[in-house]
């Protein structure tokens, strides 16, 4: 593209893939951050920062709340943007997803840390609240204060 100064996407394995690059779609060229609503700062950085243990990247205002935001890193960059709203905890869907090597080891750090694990009563958990993902792998999901909820996956 003239006077862009945009990088080649790199290829990704899905079907789809060859129409977004003929069609050229402007936004595959950019990172993606989540926007998650909480109705407490406070509450929310001591569960993100202490017991998920996400790096601060930046803090900032929140609509009219000096000190209402946080952008967290996670996989090398901006990943997860947290910020008061009094929309906060409105929706029971997976709202991220972290897709790690060992769902075992996370999943027992987190839990040591005070995260507790959601267990759906039609899926069957192991003793650790990790059950089998549709189309294979494990997959265990947890809530922040709020009750937003995030899932880790593992092909494993």
């Amino acid at each position: 593209m003239v006077g862009t100064n945009v990088e080649e996407p790199q290829t990704i394995p899905w079907p789809g893939w060859s129409r977004v690059r003929e069609w050229g779609m402007p936004l595959s060229r950019y990172q993606l951050r989540t926007s998650i609503a909480v109705s407490d700062i406070q509450q929310a950085v001591a569960f993100y920062e202490g017991k998920l243990g996400l790096p601060v990247l930046q803090s900032g205002p929140s609509a009219s709340i000096a000190d209402g935001s946080r952008v967290y890193g996670s996989g090398g960059g901006p990943a997860l943007n947290v910020y008061q709203s009094a929309t906060a905890g409105k929706t029971p869907a997976t709202l991220a997803t972290w897709y790690v090597d060992d769902i075992d080891q996370v999943v027992a750090e987190l839990a040591s840390s005070g995260v507790e694990f959601v267990r759906y009563d039609e899926f069957h958990h192991d003793a650790n609240g990790i059950t089998a993902r549709a189309g294979g792998g494990r997959i265990a999901w947890f809530q922040d204060p709020d009750g937003n909820t995030f899932a880790l996956e593992s092909d494993a």
